[in-house]
């Protein structure tokens, strides 16, 4: 009998979401992170980071290491929700 996989909860779309965001922010492809994991000791295709960012795949705690570390964040970072953007904070726009 198959099993289905586990469900991705709030705090995996949270992490996919953070993951996205922060590399945006610092201007890296999925290809640039995914190597900056790699060089790091934990092998990582684009493909597979893709797939966490899209919370199609299931980030473990080595890939979020390996993840913050590349992006230069500590590993929390990445589990804690996004800060929202208010309307008074958006001066300038």
């Amino acid at each position: 009998m198959a099993t289905r996989p586990v469900e991705i909860g709030p705090a995996g779309l949270r992490t996919a979401r953070a993951i996205e965001h922060l590399r945006l922010v610092r201007s890296l492809t999925q290809h640039q992170l995914a190597a900056r994991c790699t060089a790091l000791g934990r092998p990582m295709s684009n493909t597979a980071l893709s797939r966490t960012e899209r919370a199609h795949r299931r980030c473990d705690v080595d890939d979020l290491v390996a993840i913050a570390t590349a992006l230069g964040v500590p590993p929390m970072a990445l589990l804690l929700p996004l800060p929202s953007v208010s309307s008074n904070d958006r001066r300038g726009c």
